[in-house]
């Protein structure tokens, strides 16, 4: 882990979370963090501590859905649990344009504008949590208490 110059979507992301007090700070990974096996791999955690950040499109909006690397969201039923309309994958353009950030690397915060977010309740297993810092290199740590209000989310099951 270095102390290498951060990236624009790392540097949003590292600001982000100072100007909201956060306690972990970015972190530049050698290897890659794309997926949630990758991450904890480089981490030496649980895949299930990884905090993925997959972005959904629903209601005309994207919709940021932070989960366990272990789990699969169910849009069909987190559809219903948010008693909305059809949930289906964001293309790239829609992740790019919705949080200045690409697939892969997609973080919960230092986006343009907020994103409307879920959070997977299971997160709340894991006492240190590990989230994308705005590319595919980057993470910071956190814990479910502060994701949830770093992101303004909803807690909600969602596989």
């Amino acid at each position: 882990m270095g102390k290498e110059r951060l990236s624009h979507s790392s540097q949003s992301v590292a600001d982000a979370l100072r100007e909201a007090g956060a306690l972990g700070q970015v972190r530049v990974l050698p290897d890659s963090t794309r997926t949630a096996v990758e991450a904890a791999q480089a981490l030496g955690c649980e895949v299930g501590a990884i905090a993925n950040s997959l972005v959904f499109m629903c209601d005309g909006g994207p919709l940021l859905a932070l989960t366990s690397g272990s789990h699969r969201v169910d849009t069909k039923a987190l559809a219903t649990r948010l008693e909305r309309g059809k949930i289906h994958r964001a293309t790239p353009e829609q992740v790019r344009a919705a949080t200045g950030q690409s697939i892969g690397g997609v973080a919960p915060v230092g986006h343009p504008v907020r994103v409307e977010t879920v959070v997977d309740e299971t997160l709340a297993d894991y006492p240190v949590l590990w989230a994308s810092a705005g590319t595919p290199h980057s993470v910071f740590p956190t814990d479910y208490k502060e994701l949830l209000s770093l992101t303004c989310g909803r807690s909600a099951k969602v596989d």
